[in-house]
Order: C-alpha cells, then sequence, then structure tokens
C-alpha cells in the first residue's frame, strides 16, 4: 500500500517554483502554457501521457488551437501540492523542449 503524499510548505513551495522557471502558482496547483501547433500539441499531450502512466501522477490538460496548458496539483494530498507535482513540471518542459513547444505566457 503505498503512502499518502506530503504537501510541501510555503517555503518549499517557493523554493520548487525558483526551480521550475516558467511555472506559476495558482492557489493549490502549478500552471505552465506553452505555444504549439495543434497537431504538435496533441503528439506533446500523449509524450506526457505515457510518463503519467509511468510515475502514476497526472496534469490537468487544456489544448486550444496553438496552445497547451498544464495545470498540476497532488489529489491524495488533498488537491495541495507536493514534490511530485514538481517533478511532473520539470519532465513536461523536458518533453515541450523536444516537441519544439514555445514557452507560452
Amino acid at each position: 500500500m503505498s503512502e499518502t503524499p506530503v504537501p510541501l510548505t510555503e517555503e518549499e513551495i517557493h523554493a520548487a517554483l525558483l526551480e521550475t522557471p516558467g511555472w506559476r502558482r495558482e492557489g493549490d496547483e502549478i500552471t505552465r502554457a506553452y505555444g504549439i501547433r495543434y497537431h504538435g500539441g496533441v503528439a506533446m499531450i500523449v509524450h506526457v501521457a505515457d510518463i503519467e502512466r509511468l510515475i502514476s501522477h497526472h496534469a490537468d490538460i487544456d489544448l486550444r488551437w496553438g496552445t497547451v496548458r498544464f495545470a498540476i496539483t497532488t489529489h491524495d494530498a488533498g488537491h495541495k501540492l507536493t514534490n511530485a507535482d514538481f517533478d511532473l513540471a520539470k519532465r513536461i518542459d523536458g518533453i515541450a523542449q523536444a516537441h519544439g513547444a514555445e514557452p507560452g505566457d
């Protein structure tokens, strides 16, 4: 049986955000958007989904024409931020770069 993830403190969240440039905190989520053509965005999402399945942690994903936006929180920790969220954010950054996505707003 797996352990319940531990929510990060405010200080830990601040430090983790410094290590994940481009990600913003919006309440109990971290978010980031990337500019990418629609079909490239679909391919990027499939790549992210494959990694999410392997690590058993998932982002909310919003695909629009020319933009993909990710929002991450840990549902098992009461919708609070944990280390798993920032690990996934870093993985998404790498995948976005591999797909030629441009950092969004």
